[in-house]
């Protein structure tokens, strides 16, 4: 190895264990491990400008192995990123751009959260997707404007965690043949060898898994090298690259040892370490100038990388000038402004139509226009509704296909729809159970963390589903999802407030929303100036008002039980008691209004309240007050028709009513 190469890799090093040593926290030895691996991947490899990190043709890399972030803020510092050496320095402080965990709009350059093992893995494979639907829709014979990579380093906690195989499998299946995996195969995990619990052979599992692999020594910089052009010449297969490496490198006493996994080396040991590099040991946050020179090399060729494809977009342009039109809409977020005059409008109807039903029919009357809904289900199409009609199947043959076939991998389906987000140019959906959210949420928590807007469709959404019985019934999901920070969460009242959740989750820019829907009929209501359904974008509005100016109680629904409000409200006037309905589709809507709206949907003199939601009661006081009566369930549920169900929890119109007299 070059003598260069070598300062170039130890930079990388001495900046991560000086880094978690002033912070006395951080993982020291998964960058010392990988060091060697990401140099090569940056320096040859990797197509990125770091004066631009949001270049749209520039390879995606994540550091799905999150806790050893020290390794991407160096790297970022290295090659001219806007990250200061002061920001290394203050490497997991309050109000720096390096926290513990790498996160998506704190960190330039920083592709993705991550820190939740398999996160990045399979939010990835979301981000390959999108790759190779966007350039199979546009490039040309002449003109590759979409043509970049997918990489990743990955760890042995990656693939343990459940979400890797679902990931993993899937991306095999649909050949994606730029997505390269770097595996730091080091062997160690906090308990000690990952030989306590992990002794499968990666080879065998990600052979059957379709993908192109190879094992190399992670600190040989001609087998790395070479194994990343094997892996780019591999455009029928995802490539994983299994790297032996030694965690906390060069380290003389926590070299492959747990204790340089998760805590800092400790300063005397750290001196032993610089010495055996042979560095200065007293030096502190060292970069050699001819080592940063090397890596400041990243930023000239960034530009000309840039200016290059800019120039082939400008050729792009005049040779084909809708695509180009169309291409730079999508790439830079534009939606079209004609998306209220193309949701559909449902007549009155007592019978009505499932939400979920309703959801397909807006969905397909607004895919032409909005050509980027890219979309599908875990193995629940039929159900869910999410097909768009005679738009084909996303696979290794179609990649122009808009409808995806995840199977039965519902957490794998909501990290790729992450991972889609994050690429940019495409608006993407998933649709399962309501109850599978149980599944999905550490993505769901992430994309509220990352302000990612995937759109999650989840439908049989209470014990309206019937006989499939409490295994399948959310109960407290409502509440449970409710309580996540930047998380729209909204729940139609009848077919007309479908189209407006498709809408609000469309123009999402920073929020992703879960639009929860019904397996039964519910009605559709009457609309007028005064309920007009475009009021679900505030989260909540009158639906039917009392004859008062001050009504004498108020009733609050979502989804199906909002027309059991409205019948209460019928037999409530004939009793003399005039009670105003008012539709919550979405909570977190309604919280952002300002308080004169709020105040006009719910005046604070008016204590008779009743909320009336198939799910746990709990958080309906913030609603209600003390003195309000919550109509839910606060107990699993039962297998029965859905009619018998509501009648014997006591979700019924004549509950509503009762609740009402007896606050009087």
């Amino acid at each position: 190895m070059a003598s260069l190469d070598q300062l170039c890799v130890n930079t990388i090093r001495t900046l991560s264990i000086d880094a978690v040593q002033k912070a006395n926290s951080g993982h020291p030895g998964m960058p010392m491990g990988m060091a060697d691996v990401s140099y090569i991947l940056w320096t040859k490899f990797l197509k990125h400008s770091p004066k631009n990190p949001q270049w749209f043709d520039r390879d995606r890399f994540i550091l799905s192995a999150g806790h050893g972030s020290m390794l991407i803020y160096s790297l970022l510092h290295l090659t001219g990123y806007d990250l200061s050496l002061d920001e290394i320095k203050n490497f997991r402080q309050m109000g720096s751009k390096t926290a513990g965990h790498p996160e998506k709009h704190l960190t330039p350059g920083v592709e993705m959260t991550t820190g939740p093992l398999g996160q990045g893995f399979a939010t990835g494979v979301g981000m390959a997707m999108a790759e190779k639907f966007l350039s199979g829709k546009f490039n040309t014979d002449q003109h590759k404007i979409v043509d970049h990579y997918t990489y990743a380093i990955v760890s042995d906690g990656d693939l343990m965690e459940g979400i890797s195989h679902e990931a993993a499998s899937l991306a095999g299946h649909l050949q994606l043949g730029k997505m390269i995996y770097l595996y730091d195969a080091n062997s160690i995990s906090i308990d000690g060898s990952t030989d306590l619990a992990f002794t499968e052979d990666p080879v065998k599992r990600f052979e059957a898994y379709g993908w192109h692999v190879q094992e190399i020594d992670g600190h040989n910089h001609d087998e790395i090298e070479s194994a990343i052009k094997n892996a780019q010449s591999e455009t029928e297969k995802p490539s994983i690259v299994i790297c032996r490496t030694h965690i906390g490198f060069g380290s003389p006493n926590k070299q492959d040892s747990a204790s340089s996994h998760g805590s800092p080396l400790g300063e005397d040991e750290i001196k032993l370490t610089k010495k055996a590099y042979g560095w200065d040991p007293e030096k502190k946050f060292f970069i050699p100038e001819e080592a940063l020179a090397l890596y400041r090399k990243e930023v000239p060729k960034g530009i000309a990388l840039e200016e290059s494809w800019n120039k082939l977009l400008n050729e792009y342009r005049s040779e084909n000038k809708e695509l180009a039109s169309l291409f730079e809409d999508w790439m830079n977020g534009k939606i079209s402004e004609n998306i209220e005059s193309l949701l559909p409008d449902f007549d009155e109807d007592q019978k009505g139509v499932a939400s979920r039903s309703a959801s397909g029919t807006v969905l397909n009357a607004l895919k032409d226009e909005i050509a980027n809904l890219f979309g599908g289900s875990a193995d629940l199409e039929g159900s869910v509704k999410t097909n768009l009609k005679d738009e084909g199947v996303f696979s290794s043959e179609n990649s122009v296909g808009r409808n995806v076939h995840y199977g039965v991998r519902e957490h794998g389906m909501v990290a790729a729809l992450n991972g889609m987000a994050l690429h940019g140019g495409m608006i993407p959906f998933g649709g399962t159970f309501f109850v599978f959210t149980d599944y999905c949420r550490p993505s769901i928590r992430l994309a509220g963390l990352m302000q990612t807007p995937s759109i999650y469709v989840m439908t049989h959404d209470s014990i309206g589903l019937g006989e499939d019985g409490p295994t399948h019934q959310p109960i407290e999901h409502l509440a449970s999802l409710r309580a996540m920070p930047n998380v729209n969460v909204i729940r139609p009242g009848d077919a007309n407030e479908v189209s407006y959740a498709w809408k609000i989750a469309i123009e999402s820019k920073d929020t992703p929303t879960i639009i929860v829907l019904t397996r039964q009929n519910i009605p559709t209501f009457s609309r007028t100036s005064s309920n007009a359904a475009s009021l679900t974008e505030k989260g909540a509005y009158i639906l039917s008002d009392s004859d008062k100016e001050i009504p004498d109680s108020i009733l609050i629904g979502t989804g199906s039980e909002v027309h059991l409000a409205m019948e209460a409200k019928a037999i409530l006037s004939e009793k003399g008691i005039d009670a105003r309905v008012v539709s919550m589709p979405c909570w977190e809507l309604f919280q952002k209004q300002d308080a004169e709206y709020i105040e006009k949907v719910l005046p604070g003199s008016v204590t008779n309240r009743v909320s009336v939601e198939a799910g746990t009661t709990f958080g309906w006081n913030q609603w209600i007050g003390n003195t309000g009566i919550a109509i839910g369930i606060d107990s699993f549920g039962e297998s029965a028709p859905y009619e018998e169900l509501y009648s014997h929890f006591g979700i019924t119109t004549e509950k509503v009513v009762e609740a009402v007299e007896s606050q009087r």
